[in-house]
């Protein structure tokens, strides 16, 4: 009687199982196109975002393109230790944390301010006619900027230094003095990527409930006030995910700007961890310490969203996660 019951029970137990992978392959077939548009997505990040993620083994190896990931020797912790113990990381690190500290305060703001005035705006066709002006910076690569505000500012037949000579004043540098780097690195980034940047408060602010704003006009409120009491708190949440996301890169302020602005009188004020890899990893052949620098960078990046991400839902925000 047992067996029987065992024999009904594993029997009762594969159907289920072919029940369940039935409805499986039902929803599949059904939505296949979705699941298809979605494979060049998945393909991208296994190749260029979980693949080369084997490649941090190379941070504890002494690696050599010789003996491979395979055959290099394991080190352990021997390129982080010589890292911190470096005078040049406590260099590269206030370097970094002054430039990422800017951003945050200075440029982060910049596209909320941005869309919050493109926002009040009324003709749709002028509105339109600034939002195309604003994005187009972003399409130029840092090589063109860099090159345009050495021609404006730098060159001595350029439009600035010729206006300075114009008034009786001597022609001074700007991308030679470590003083002018900071507002330089500022003005450049505020110019490329505040209009871009724009485009998702912009999209926030198109899901604002408009009967706020007309109860609050009923109520007296002005402009600004609308903006105090309805904008802001409506885009609260999606101003703090790009906060969360933004210090995940805190260390990590992309090598091409920084290396175009960077040279030997400014080198001081303007090394950064990004261009420091360069300079080791691929002209000095120092893979491993190179990747090691890479390792703590995102070590410290995960760290900082998770703890902010905690932090907003200890506050009743939405995270990211």
């Amino acid at each position: 009687m047992a067996a029987i019951d065992y024999s009904a029970h594993k029997q009762a137990e594969t159907w289920a199982k072919k029940r369940r992978l039935n409805r499986l392959t039902g929803k599949l077939l059904k939505d296949r196109w979705l699941y298809l548009m979605l494979l060049p997505g998945i393909v991208y990040f296994l190749l260029f975002k979980y693949g080369p993620m084997w490649g941090i083994a190379i941070g504890f190896q002494d690696y050599s393109p010789f003996q491979g990931m395979s055959g290099s020797k394991w080190v352990g912790l021997k390129h982080f230790i010589r890292l911190f113990s470096e005078p040049t990381f406590f260099k590269l690190l206030k370097n970094t944390l002054i430039l990422s500290l800017v951003n945050l305060i200075i440029v982060f703001p910049m596209p909320i301010i941005v869309a919050l005035m493109l926002n009040e705006l009324r003709k749709e066709r002028f509105k339109k006619a600034i939002q195309t002006l604003i994005y187009i910076p972003h399409f130029m690569s840092w090589v063109i900027i860099i090159g345009m505000f050495y021609v404006l500012f730098e060159s001595h037949d350029g439009l600035f230094q010729k206006w300075i000579v114009s008034l009786g004043f001597e022609p001074f540098t700007f991308m030679m003095d470590p003083d002018k780097f900071i507002p330089m690195y500022i003005l450049q980034n505020i110019w490329r990527d505040t209009g871009w940047g724009t485009i998702i408060f912009l999209a926030a602010l198109a899901g604002v409930d408009t009967h706020l704003y007309e109860a609050a006009r009923m109520d007296g409120a002005g402009r600004l006030r609308q903006m105090w009491h309805i904008t802001l708190p409506s885009i609260r949440s999606t101003i703090l995910i790009m906060f969360i996301l933004q210090l995940g890169n805190i260390l990590e302020l992309g090598f091409e700007h920084v290396y175009l602005l960077l040279n030997s009188l400014n080198r001081e004020v303007a090394e950064i961890f990004d261009t420091y890899v360069y300079t080791a990893g691929i002209l000095n052949g120092m893979y491993s310490y190179s990747t090691a620098i890479g390792v703590f960078k995102s070590a410290v990046g995960l760290i900082l969203v998770v703890l902010a991400n905690r932090l907003s839902k200890k506050f009743g925000e939405e995270g990211i996660f």
